[in-house]
């Protein structure tokens, strides 16, 4: 059965084909500081069951010290110039979009086909990783598509994809390192603390009120903490499910899908969201660093005023 141990161990040896990749790039001179960096990442997605909490503490350890010492690098992976580039773009136009489209397509189709079609019976994927596992499957099969369409060398996946965790660096890890964070301030009492506050605060029995202090505590815990994954457990523990679900009986399900995505809208707002604002930023050479967030503005702000209207309704009056 497919489970989240097949899908670390297949992202656990793209990272190591990355690894590999840069240790043989001698034009980097901080090679070695990259492959051990990938490398690591590698290990503990291959072996963290097996290293315990001591084993993998010291390998983040060991993240952080190359990290912080700035052992990165840009590499300079084999791959295409920026004139064959634009010829290619100008040629293919829109039908570039088409591989990116295939991962939420067959995330989606999958879904139904699974919880609809009767495929759960089959055994085949561990129903709690469904989700997850499709996104993979989606990946793989857009993958093939491109490969087999364009025909790029057999080694442009590795080559493209180090090109572009070596330009995000560090960062990749923020979402990991900030969902850690969400648990240890949820462990911490975190969120028990704002909870209390919450509950001395709202009036009694206004659901719309406590629907807006979920959705605008998801979406400013996302601001500090840089990720909506590290803000939902401390909301889920103060607002979410002892006010919204057990107190006003709120469906559950909309509350949880919900909350997430005013979490993101936070993300929107936020340098602490360094891979999706920060990097982009960096990556176009832009003389405003800031310059994604700001044009995020517009649409964060809406979003979120309608996801309070969609998570009283949906979750409290439907």
């Amino acid at each position: 059965m497919i489970g989240i141990g097949t899908i670390y161990a297949l992202a656990g040896i793209v990272f190591a084909a990355f690894a590999l990749a840069s240790l043989r790039d001698r034009a980097n001179p901080r090679r070695w500081g990259n492959g051990a960096f990938w490398g690591l990442i590698a290990a503990s997605l291959l072996l963290g069951d097996r290293l315990g909490d001591f084993g993998n503490g010291l390998l983040v350890l060991a993240l952080v010290a190359i990290a912080g010492t700035r052992s990165l690098g840009h590499g300079s992976p084999r791959t295409t110039g920026n004139a064959e580039r634009e010829a290619s773009a100008a040629r293919l136009g829109s039908r570039l979009f088409l591989p990116a489209l295939i991962v939420p397509v067959t995330a989606f189709c999958g879904t139904l086909l699974f919880n609809y079609a009767g495929l759960e019976r089959l055994g085949l994927v561990d129903p709690r990783w469904i989700t997850l596992a499709l996104l993979v499957l989606g990946v793989v099969i857009a993958l093939g598509v491109t490969m087999l369409w364009q025909r790029p060398p057999l080694t442009a996946p590795v080559e493209e994809g180090r090109r572009l965790m070596d330009s995000i660096g560090w960062a990749a890890l923020l979402p990991q390192m900030l969902a850690a964070l969400g648990v240890v301030f949820t462990a911490a009492g975190v969120g028990t603390a704002v909870g209390a506050i919450t509950q001395s605060i709202l009036p009694s029995g206004n659901v719309f009120l406590a629907v807006v202090v979920f959705a605008l505590g998801m979406a400013l815990f996302t601001v500090v903490m840089g990720n909506a994954f590290a803000a939902f457990p401390v909301m889920a523990s103060a607002v979410g499910v002892p006010i919204l679900i057990r107190l006003h009986g709120g469906d559950p399900a909309v509350v949880g899908a919900v909350g997430m995505l005013a979490g993101f809208c936070g993300t929107l707002l936020t340098p602490m969201a360094a891979n999706f604002n920060m990097v982009p930023a960096a990556l176009l050479e832009l003389k405003d660093e800031h310059a994604v967030i700001r044009r995020q503005v517009g649409t964060a702000l809406p979003l979120l005023a309608c996801n309070i209207a969609i998570l009283y309704i949906a979750g409290f009056l439907l």
